[in-house]
């Protein structure tokens, strides 16, 4: 099975940090966050991967060559302008069998034998990650009518979200909905599957997971890392 890792962002939340670096060599521990997702593959026994790079490609490629020290072999798929988090898909040669994505900025504890099992025999053309996601108004949040008069009033709510992980399973099919070297965001590409009649299937997961997108987010990532790193090989 191959493995798809998007790591061609910005990251502009994660600036000033990205200014110089991209996101996906930000370390945790003594290793880049990208080295931990593809041992992490690896472990699962995913041994072919295609990064697809974009801003600062030149110092990704250079970090991870081959992939031949790290036990795996990597090709590169290159955006000369961004695509997107699916359009980069179109890009890639060679999606012939069932294939992961995967972003290049998270950190989870997702079992993803788990979920390529749950995704066997299933007849959906993609399986998502999801998890719950708790937001907290640090505030009174205030409800009034058409005349002005007070309809209700919470203090400091919060509200549990459904949200996706940033890691899927798709057939090979799903690049037929594609376009060539257009740019498509995945939630766009959910929309058409689900228009075209196809079924999207859920992978509920509550265990550990963090998008590694803003400076508060990094430093709970380098806090929790020495915690999770053993978690996340464990379960292959």
């Amino acid at each position: 099975m191959k493995a798809v890792v998007l790591a061609g962002g910005k990251g502009a939340r994660l600036a000033p940090y990205t200014t110089t670096v991209p996101k996906p060599l930000m370390p945790l521990g003594d290793k880049p966050i990208l080295d931990v997702i593809i041992r992490q593959l690896r472990r699962h026994g995913i041994e072919e991967i295609t990064l697809s790079v974009g801003h600062m490609a030149e110092l990704i490629m250079a970090h991870f060559g081959d992939g031949a020290r790290h036990g795996v072999r990597i090709e590169y798929s290159r955006e000369e302008e961004p695509l997107g988090t699916a359009g980069p898909l179109s890009l890639i040669p060679c999606l012939n069998e069932r294939f992961l994505v995967m972003n290049g900025d998270i950190l989870t504890t997702l079992d993803l034998g788990g979920m390529l099992a749950g995704h066997a025999g299933s007849g959906a053309i993609c399986t998502m990650a999801v998890t719950t996601h708790r937001v907290a108004v640090d505030l009174g949040v205030v409800e009034y009518d058409a005349q002005c008069q007070l309809a209700g009033y919470q203090e400091k709510p919060v509200k549990n979200f459904r949200v996706s992980m940033g890691v899927y399973i798709f057939e090979p099919r799903a690049l037929g909905f594609i376009p060539r070297a257009r740019h498509l965001d995945l939630p766009g590409l959910m929309h058409r599957l689900m228009q075209a009649g196809e079924t999207v299937r859920c992978h509920p997961f509550e265990g550990y997971w963090l998008d590694i997108g803003r400076p508060d987010d990094y430093a709970r990532a380098q806090a929790d890392f020495e915690t999770i790193e053993p978690l996340i090989f464990q379960r292959a």
